[in-house]
């Protein structure tokens, strides 16, 4: 008696747990409005990225420790995939990236890159050419901020 008891009273609270219709009030927050979306794109700022790093200061001439230690975490982290020079490998070659780039912009891609590809369509147009997206190679601010002298130098900074 007591087991047929127990079966009548599962079988009720099923039939009342899941004869429920949902609410007005269970919204799905995970994806953002349109408003939230325009609002989203209209924070990117193209010259700075997204990022932590606002401004970056550069001294007038280039620190050569500091470039070659950069050029050190690049063999490690960057050369399989980037050249120094225009040439295309994985992702696009460094050449020039210091005169087209903000050295805050560089910072914040190569220490943020997923959240600036999903942002920048020139980040985006790039993507299309090169089929992959770079990874975050997780580097410290010291770290990338070497990479940035580094790429300076190959840009003829001295």
């Amino acid at each position: 008696m007591n087991r047929l008891f127990l079966a009548a009273m599962f079988g009720l609270f099923l039939f009342v747990s899941c004869g429920k219709e949902k609410s007005n009030t269970d919204q799905d927050f995970s994806t953002p409005s349109a408003a939230e979306k325009t609002a989203e794109s209209e924070s990117y700022d193209p010259k700075r990225g997204l990022g932590k790093f606002s401004t970056v200061e550069l001294g007038t001439s280039l620190d050569q420790a500091m470039a070659e230690k950069g050029l050190k975490v690049a063999e490690v982290k960057c050369t399989s995939c980037h050249k120094p020079t225009d040439e295309k490998l994985v992702g696009p070659g460094w050449k020039g990236v210091t005169e087209r780039r903000t050295p805050q912009w560089i910072m914040n891609f190569i220490t943020n890159p997923d959240p600036m590809i999903d942002k920048d369509p020139e980040l985006q147009a790039q993507l299309e050419l090169c089929m992959i997206r770079m990874p975050n190679q997780g580097l410290n601010d010291e770290e990338a901020r070497s990479i940035l002298e580094y790429m300076r130098q190959n840009d003829g900074v001295k």
